[in-house]
């Protein structure tokens, strides 16, 4: 899934960056599969549907896109979205959102590590670099996965991001 998932991502942004103004279109990917994309000038939003062998693969990305995070899972409390993305695949889902909240990394970090933890994952990577905090993890049994980054701001505020990826069961 995540191959899928980075494809789309990867392929949405060089797509939107080559078609200018045009706010809907239909290409072909590198491998073949047909692909449509639709951006919503008022508000942003980008949508795109890829379909192959395996299925169909749609993205949304945008500010106003509404979060459903897996359960065990919240924004930090107070945080305000200033990005989306929802990836959804036969094989499953991938989320990730930015945001800007009023705490430092560490702790937007803790926030989520916390829940993570509560919610089975592994965490596998913790590390700190000028000024940012990231973690990153696992769960067993369903290899779904995680990674969070948190930056502290010169306004002491925080911008953040929390990428999950979940594969369906069966």
């Amino acid at each position: 899934m995540r191959k899928t998932a980075l494809i789309l991502a990867g392929g949405a942004a060089v797509m939107l960056a080559a078609c200018g103004s045009e706010t809907s279109g239909e290409f072909t990917t590198d491998d073949g599969k047909n692909a449509e994309y639709t951006i919503d000038k008022d508000s942003g939003e980008t949508s795109m549907t890829i379909k192959g062998e395996d299925g169909e693969a749609t993205l949304r990305s945008g500010a106003d896109v509404p979060v459903s995070l897996p359960d065990g899972f919240s924004l930090f409390p107070g945080s305000k979205v200033v990005s989306n993305t929802v990836v959804n695949q036969p094989d499953g889902q991938g989320t990730m959102v930015t945001f800007e909240a009023d705490a430092p990394a560490d702790k937007v970090v803790t926030h989520y590590k916390d829940q993570a933890k509560a919610a089975g994952f592994d965490i596998q990577l913790e590390m700190t670099t000028n000024g940012t905090q990231m973690i990153g993890g696992e769960r067993k049994g369903d290899g779904a996965s995680l990674s969070v980054t948190a930056t502290t701001n010169e306004s002491d505020g925080t911008t953040g991001q929390i990428i999950i990826g979940t594969k369906k069961s069966g």
